[in-house]
């Protein structure tokens, strides 16, 4: 295995830098979505019962719910809780501030995941084309000197050159399907938080105030 991938020439040096990275992406992306709050069954669970507290204006005990569980949804429903008693359109201003803050979070080295997808591939091609140059300066090389070209060697080349294309697309195809379905984590993420937001701010236009904060 090592002697193939140094058969392949220096370009397998970058290639193998972006599988390393994208491996680290992947894997750290993969505990962010998984093992963190910021899943959708949290946000499910935990929103009925803001939205219930606020309802009720105990909006103390809404905030102290979310900071039980802080993750991008209740972080800027938080932001909106502290604007309580202002207008509607300062509530959702203020939220707005805070998915300013959150949202990165979520898209974190994403678009890292994505510019290896695509410069994998290109860098194996850019070795093909390397590999093959060389290859045709050897047969010009022989022909001249020679004037037999051994096919061995031209086949031996080719199959070196070709090295790099199959190690950059084997780096791209597994690093753009976890990039596309990081992605629409993210907007799944998206859509939780301004349905969470919209839902607030109806709340609290609804809430019944029963003396209890």
């Amino acid at each position: 295995m090592w002697d193939l991938i140094a058969r392949g020439g220096w370009l397998m040096v970058p290639i193998g830098a972006c599988s390393f990275f994208s491996l680290a992406i992947m894997l750290e992306r993969m505990f962010f979505y998984f093992f963190s709050t910021s899943n959708r069954s949290v946000t499910s669970s935990i929103m009925p019962k803001i939205l219930e507290a606020v309802k009720k204006n105990r909006i103390t005990e809404a905030i102290n719910i979310c900071k039980a569980k802080p993750f991008h949804v209740t972080n800027i429903v938080k932001a909106g809780l502290f604007r309580c008693d202002a207008p509607k359109e300062i509530i959702k201003e203020a939220m707005e501030d805070a998915s300013l803050y959150e949202i990165p979070k979520l898209e974190k080295n994403l678009n890292f995941l994505g510019t290896i997808a695509h410069i994998s591939p290109l860098l194996g091609l850019l070795g093909t084309v390397v590999g093959l140059v060389k290859c045709f300066y050897v047969i010009e090389q022989k022909a001249a000197s020679v004037g037999l070209v051994n096919p061995s060697d031209l086949a031996g080349g080719i199959w070196e050159a070709l090295l790099t294309t199959v190690v950059g697309l084997c780096v791209a195809i597994p690093t753009y399907i976890a990039y596309n379905y990081f992605v629409h984590r993210v907007n799944m993420a998206v859509l939780d938080t301004e349905r969470g937001a919209t839902e607030l701010l109806e709340a609290l236009s609804q809430r019944r105030y029963s003396g209890e904060v």
